[in-house]
Formats: structure tokens, sequence, C-alpha cells
């Protein structure tokens, strides 16, 4: 029976591939006898796919995502047989590689590796929640978390960087099953992997087991050992790609293409199948997996039991971590005094996290220079602040991971300049549409003395690039905390690019909000010229401003924070803050190109910074208020 349901999964998959002339099939029908297996093992229910308590099963190798899907209708979440027939089609629930608008599915994976830490970071999530939930005699927090990987997954840097982190926190509730098969695109793996997986795992704190991926009887005594581990669990799977399709079996030539209708018949008839049918599931093979329904069901009523049980705190604090109320956070006036705005968002964190228990995050070994430390809330697992080490890749997909638990808004924080190195889990942040705040400090040339390789100049224009995600690089404290208040309410991830320097405060504002994405701090009669700036450069503007009104030349000024929302303001708004009758000038000490969107020029880099002090730098580029005036001066 295990064999005829490894079958169905092959067949669905093979079928899927087909019908779409593209696809993966290869590796799906590899692991189809241990998602056999592995799914007798799985707590969850398909009815109810956010069901808190339940495993988590990660598919590391997106591209294997006709297994996924077969695997989600077989055991009966909301994906109909219909839907696996427009597999990779415009408009499906059944997209090339998965997505989380999919009913099951936990994190979008595709870029090799992003569901390895995505797996570690639900493992952390797990032990931190447990450790503030559960009650001495009431455990509600009590799962595990299992991802498939293969060879390339375990050849990107970002999961050695997440296994190791695994590892040293003793992450006993994650299992990883690493689809071992040997075959890459190009070949056989040994053309450019040949290293000992099994001695790598263990130097990083795993327990490791090796076993036959298509023996039933291993395979299900190495997932039972997993309830026996006291550290992370990696299974190496000795499997064949495309296991059971003839003479392509064990072949590249499977990985990703069609396997071709003759082929794909010949592997039916060979294996009791009607070669003729496609899609075709048994009864008995629908009765087996659709048992998940009912166990699920009973899982979770026996769960439920377990909330109630709760003291009146637990209750309270499992709804906090479940409905965060951002109503309750104030933070204080930063209008007195010149300050960094990562001094700034130092006040604001500690604030937001006092507010909100499912507020956690930490730096990648830069907390005292981003100024993350959550003061006095202890070191993860049992408190807030989490120590990534330098991994900046690893902890954005980690966070990404806990943003998808259902519990926590985490936050990750390095220099601006490193953002380029957790870029990719950034992207897939704002693809799924999870609040995750990145912190970013050191914002510009203003870093100093430590040169160009530190001083961020084409990253804000790459993050302004992409959909679904808001960066906002305040002028001073209260525009921090503002942009703090319109992040929280966004149902997207959010950057926050913080200076070094100190900044001075700004009067208030004329017209518009922050949350606007930029608003008119200051407005001149029969202005000619309108500066639009971010961060530092605001300050910068109002002393240029002042410059060009001793000339007899008004000057309006307007601060854009966050030039994504901008972009998403009506045409009113923006007519009303850019005045066309004037000549609108952004001004920023970066590339800056995308606000040509709004400007008749940009006073920004053309080139990379250099090493020096901060003031001596902003000279040497031009940006102080007397060489801005005369800018503006001359254009007009």
């Amino acid at each position: 029976m295990l064999k005829k349901q490894a079958d169905t999964i092959r067949f669905l998959c093979a079928d899927m591939v087909q019908n779409a002339n593209s696809g993966h099939p290869g590796a799906p029908m590899g692991l189809a006898d241990i998602m056999v297996v592995l799914s007798n093992f799985l707590k969850h229910n398909p009815k109810n796919p956010k069901w808190l308590n339940r495993d988590r099963l990660v598919f590391s190798g997106g591209h294997a995502s006709s297994l996924v899907y077969s695997f989600l209708h077989l055991t009966g979440y909301d994906l109909s047989l219909d839907e696996l027939k427009k597999f990779r089609q415009l408009g499906s629930n059944t997209p090339g590689h998965p997505e989380i608008h999919t009913p099951g599915v936990e994190v979008a994976t595709g870029p090799l590796g992003q569901g390895v830490a995505n797996a570690v970071g639900l493992a952390m999530a797990e032990k931190y929640a447990a450790n503030v939930l559960n009650e001495p005699d009431n455990k509600i927090i009590d799962h595990k978390i299992y991802c498939l990987c293969g060879d390339g997954d375990l050849e990107e840097g970002i999961s050695y960087e997440a296994c190791s982190i695994a590892g040293n926190l003793r992450l006993d509730n994650l299992v990883l099953i690493y689809d071992s098969n040997n075959i890459t695109i190009e070949g056989d793996t040994a053309i450019a992997f040949s290293e000992d997986v099994k001695a790598r795992f263990e130097a990083q704190g795993w327990e490791v087991a090796r076993i036959d991926g298509h023996d039933y009887n291993q395979i299900e005594f190495a997932l039972e050992q997993a309830s026996e581990k006291e550290s992370p669990y990696l299974i190496i799977a000795n499997t064949h790609i495309a296991r059971g399709a003839m003479e392509l079996e064990g072949s590249h030539h499977s990985h990703g293409a069609p396997l071709g209708e003759e082929i794909i018949k010949k592997a039916k008839a060979a294996a009791g199948f009607d070669p003729e049918k496609k899609f075709a599931i048994d009864e008995d093979v629908l009765l087996r997996f659709r048992g998940a329904v009912e166990k699920g069901d009973l899982e979770e009523a026996m769960w439920n039991k377990k909330v109630e049980a709760l003291s009146i705190e637990g209750k309270n604090l499992l709804n906090s971590l479940l409905n965060p109320d951002f109503s309750k956070i104030e933070f204080p006036d930063f209008s007195d005094k010149k300050l960094a705005t990562r001094d700034t968002n130092h006040v604001i964190l500690n604030e937001i996290a006092k507010k909100l228990p499912g507020f956690i995050g930490g730096s990648a070994d830069l907390a005292p220079s981003n100024k993350t430390e959550l003061k006095g809330m202890g070191d993860f697992p049992n408190g807030k602040n989490i120590h990534y080490g330098i991994r900046e890749h690893a902890m954005a997909a980690i966070n990404n991971g806990i943003a998808r638990y259902g519990l926590f808004l985490p936050f990750s924080a390095t220099f601006f300049i490193f953002s380029d190195y957790l870029k990719p889990s950034a992207r897939i942040a704002a693809l799924m549409g999870i609040k995750h705040f990145f912190v970013f400090t050191h914002d510009s040339i203003g870093v100093g003395e430590d040169g160009p390789t530190h001083q961020p100049i084409e990253q804000l224009s790459t993050f302004r690039a992409m959909p679904n995600f808001y960066t906002f690089r305040p002028a001073d404290g209260n525009e921090n905390a503002a942009s703090w208040h319109a992040a929280l309410n966004l149902n997207a991830p959010s950057a926050f690019v913080l200076s070094r320097q100190g900044l001075e405060p700004l009067a208030k504002g004329e017209f518009g909000e922050v949350s606007n994405g930029a608003y008119l701090l200051s407005s001149a009669k029969d202005a000619k010229i309108t500066f639009i700036a971010s961060g530092s450069e605001v300050s910068l503007c109002v002393k240029a401003a002042a410059l060009l009104a001793e000339q007899g030349i008004g000057a309006n000024i307007v601060s854009a924070p966050c030039f994504d929302l901008l972009c998403e303001q009506p045409a009113e708004y923006v007519a009303r803050i850019l005045d066309k009758n004037t000549t609108i000038i952004a001004v920023e000490a970066a590339t800056g190109y995308e606000w040509y969107k709004f400007a008749d020029a940009v006073y920004g880099m053309n080139s990379f910074g250099a090493s020096g002090k901060a003031n001596e730098l902003f000279d040497h580029f031009g940006f102080t208020p007397q060489k801005l005036a005369n800018f503006a001066s001359e254009l007009i």
C-alpha cells in the first residue's frame, strides 16, 4: 500500500509537469517514498492550515512544487484536482514554485537554501513560543519542523549559515531531510560538490542518520528517532532522481523537463497503473491519505482543550501575540536635541518591545553599533534578543520563518552596506507580504573613515525598486517614530535606513504626514525651487534654502522619508507638496535615480565614497549648504 501511495504521487507529479509542458519531475518522483511515510508522522489539520500547534513542513527545493501540491491535495487541503491540472498556469493555486496563497504552503520557496533557513526560523519560533506560553502542567506548543532539501540547497551558503545557528542553539525540534540523489542540472554533483555532508553537519552540532530513501522501513525508523534527539537532526536519504521513470531514472535529464508521454505510460504500466489514465487516484489510496483530516481534527480539538485550560495570564498573552495592539505604542518627543536616527531608533525599538510581546529580533553581530539591544529583555531562546553572528543572509531568511510562524514580529539589523548580503531574503519577505522589519544603520558617506567599502551608494535605489517593500529614511527622531507607526500598520516588510551621525530636529511640517511618504516641511512665497530629500539631506536643504532666500530665491522643502509610500499617493496630494511651477531638485547622498519620477534634477552621488572624516566627505562630494544653493541657483 505504501508503494501504491508513493506511485500515485509519482504519476500525479509526472502528469502535472507533462500537462504543463514545464516543470521538474525528477525530485518529486525521487522523494515520493519519503513523502508517504512522512505523511504518517505529520501533525497537521488540512481543514485548518493555520492551526498554531501544527508541525510545519517546508519544501526548500521549491522546484519540487508538484510534490507539494500532490501532498496537499491527497491529504485534504483546499486544493482541488482541477488546480493540479492547472499546474504552472496563470491564476492557479499551483504556481511553478510554492507561494503562500496556496493553502498549506508555509513559506514561499524557490531560491535554493531559503527554505532551510526559513525552517530554522520556524524552529526558533517554536522554541520561543514554548518558552513564553507553556505552563508547567500544560504544554500548548509542542511540535516539530520538517524540511525537505536537496544538493542545491546545501551548496548554497545561506544553508551553511542557518544550519550553523541551528546547531549552536541545539534546535531538537528541527528535522532536515536531505534528498541526496547526486544529480544537478549539469550532471553528477561530483563535478562541483564532493564534501562529506555528514561530517559537516556533525561539526555544526547536528545528529545525522543515513538511509536508503526508498526503503520504507529505514525511512520510518529514521523519523521515529527524531523524537529522541537533543540536537537538530539531519536525515541523509540516498535516492534516485525520477524513481520509476524507466530509462530516465537517475538521469540529470529528468531534473527540469517533462518526461514525455511514452515514458510516463511505460512507467505507469510497469507499476501496475493504467497507462492511459492521467491524474489517477484510486479510492483506497485517497482514503489512506485523507485520514489526515480526521486525525488533524482530533489533534486540534485536544489542543483547544489545552488552550481552554490556560491560566488567565496565559490566555491574555496568547491573545496579545495573535492580535498585537499597535495603538498602545507611544514614543517620546525627540525635538529637544541633535541625535543620530540610530539612537532614536534604539528608544523606539525598546518602546515597541515593551508593548508588543511578539516583537523580537537581533543583529548580525552589530547590536552595539546598530543600537538594537532590547534592554533587560534577555537573550533567545528565553529572551527577545537574538544573536545571529555574522550571518546576514541567514538572519533575514530565519526571520522570514519567524514571521510566518504566526505569533511574532521580527526585526533584522545590520549596516546598510551589508543589506546586499541579505537582499534575496528581503525580496522573499516582500513577495510573501510579511511584517519583517529591517534596521539598516550607517546610511551614507557619513560612515566616514571606514571608506567606500562601507558606504552605501546604490542600496537605497535597489530597495525602493522592490515591489511591496517600504524603505523609510527618516530625517530626525520624530520622523523615525512616525515611520514606525506607519510600518507597523503595513502588510509588508519595511526597512529603516538610519544615520550614524547626529541630525538636527526638524520644525513641524506645513502640510501632509510621514504616513503619506512625503510632506511639505516649509514653503516660500513665490518659490522658484522645491527641494525634496530624505534623511540627513533634509537639514542640508533647510540650510541651503536659507542661503537662497538671502539671494531673493524662494525654496520649498519637502521631506520624503518613504519614497514607496509617496508613489502610492493620489496625484492631487503629490501636486500639493511638489509645486510643478518650481524647479524640483531631489537631494540625496546616494545615486537617487528613482527621484526623476518626481524631480527635474537629482543632486546625488555619481561615484563610490572615500575614506575620511564625515564632514570632509560631505564637503568633498558637494553636500554643503553653499554648494547645494549654488547648484540650485545655477539650475534656474
